[in-house]
């Protein structure tokens, strides 16, 4: 696309000829990784559930904004390609691959989900043109988008499909459903529709509110309200046009993940909660209500593939026992750091603390509601380190307790005498938010923990695109 000249990226060949075949542990810090081996994992994981659930799929990308992780979350096969973004930058870089599957045979959609505004529309009609019928989809929560909506219309002679979004309790973009707003909304679309201006393809709900659950049967909860919002929008739809197929599209990835929780044969469970078990019960009769509406349900997510410790933190699978489905070694993306400096007794109760060239910027600055700090070690290049036995609310060892804009600092948490650290050190650090640690970097680096002996080799580098 024309525009993505506005923020230039490093070329892919000239990344792999300088980093493929050298270790993490010789490259400079701070360094994005990511495992591949975990995020295929996790991606499969993913399709496997939402066609057992016979679910439709859109993959969100925001998080780690490459065309090679992308490939992952679509999958192989002819079916359909339901591709989300935030930003105009990440669908201008997506636009290649989506003609690429398109002449595979592929029907191809493409959801900028950002409320669309006057300054995004001769992007997104560049966007549309390319892509054709069909092809673009956009979100509207509010009267004074849709002259954007039909200037679209207007530059490309392709009637934009377009989400209707429903604010669902998270409050930070939407219409609430069952009000005087949201039925007007409703009618200006249907009217544009029945003109041939616009075509409105579904409702769609993000549950953001569940990132601070922490159990299964809150996120199974969470993404019931999240279908019945959207359900209770759709039958006022239907009440005055009630032939109109419409998608239900949800999930934020605590609830999206969580479906996997419905594929449990809970009857060789040793014990199912009581309220796990009435959050199933719940959710399997909105899904029946949704059915019986003749809507289709479309599952979205986008942090899934990587994880980080906020997602850990929300127990939405299990995370113990012969079913766990969502633990420490599910993490696939680590920022590694350097210790560059000691201070023997600084800390709490006499405690070292040290110091690593990675704070806010490489880090992120948003808190996880699970442990007071910006991220926690790996047991990586730390001889005699083990993978932590509990949660992050029960961590015990070196910890980021506070950052700056270059700085992080290590602080060691619980009991026991700590481990030390030496200046030149190379450490990983699990982020909190995968979605903003990544931001800070041009490209990931790619690794695989499943080559016994060589997991700490780079085999690729995945190029971010950055901008907006």
């Amino acid at each position: 696309m024309a525009t993505a000249s506005y923020y230039p990226l490093s070329t892919k060949e000239e990344l792999l000829k300088h980093f493929v075949g050298k270790s993490i542990k010789n490259v400079p810090a701070p360094a994005a990784v990511l495992d591949f081996s975990k995020v295929v994992r996790n991606c499969d994981r993913m399709l496997e559930a939402v066609d057992i659930l016979k679910f439709g799929w859109r993959a969100h990308i925001k998080t780690h904004k490459t065309t090679e992780l992308t490939r992952l979350q679509v999958g192989g096969g002819l079916g359909p390609v339901n591709i989300i973004v935030s930003t105009l930058i990440e669908a201008e870089h997506v636009v290649p691959l989506l003609l690429e599957y398109k002449a595979a045979g592929r029907a191809v959609s493409l959801l900028y989900s950002f409320p669309v505004t006057p300054g995004a529309v001769d992007r997104l009609s560049i966007i549309s043109n390319t892509l054709g019928p069909n092809g673009l989809s956009l979100i509207v929560d509010h009267p004074d988008q849709l002259p954007s909506v039909l200037a679209i219309h207007a530059n490309t002679y392709v009637a934009p499909e377009v989400f209707l979004k429903i604010d669902m309790g998270a409050r930070r973009a939407g219409v609430p459903p069952s009000t005087e707003a949201c039925s007007s909304l409703i009618a200006a679309l249907l009217s544009f529709e029945a003109a041939g201006k616009v075509h409105l393809l579904g409702l769609y709900a993000h549950a953001g509110q569940s990132y601070y659950g922490s159990s299964r049967s809150t996120a199974l909860d969470f993404l019931r309200q999240e279908f019945e919002a959207l359900l209770v929008t759709a039958t006022s739809i239907h009440s005055v046009s009630p032939s109109k197929h419409l998608i239900l599209s949800v999930g934020a990835t605590p609830t999206t993940t969580s479906i996997r929780n419905l594929l449990i044969d809970h009857e060789d469970m040793d014990a199912t909660p009581t309220e796990e078990g009435k959050a199933i019960a719940a959710l399997r009769a909105t899904i029946a209500a949704i059915r019986e509406q003749k809507c289709a349900i479309e599952i979205h997510a986008g942090v899934y593939p990587v994880l980080d410790l906020q997602q850990l933190s929300t127990h939405a699978l299990p995370t113990e026992g012969p079913h766990a489905m969502l633990t420490w070694d599910d993490l696939a993306l680590t920022i590694v750091a350097e210790v560059a400096s000691i201070y023997p007794s600084r800390g709490q109760n006499g405690t070292p603390e040290a110091l690593l060239g990675s704070g806010t910027l490489a880090l992120g600055r948003e808190p996880c509601k699970a442990y007071s700090g910006w991220g926690i070690l790996t047991p990586w290049n730390r001889p005699g380190a083990k993978m932590p036995s509990s949660g992050p609310e029960n961590h015990v060892g070196w910890r980021v307790g506070r950052i700056s804009q270059e700085h992080g600092i290590l602080v060691w948490s619980g009991e026991g005498a700590p481990e030390e650290l030496s200046v030149g050190q190379k450490v990983r650090v699990w982020p909190n938010h995968a979605c903003v640690a990544g931001a800070g970097f041009g490209w990931y680096l790619i690794v695989d923990g499943t080559r016994v002996g060589r997991e700490d080799e780079i085999i690729d580098v995945w190029p971010r695109w950055r901008g907006w």
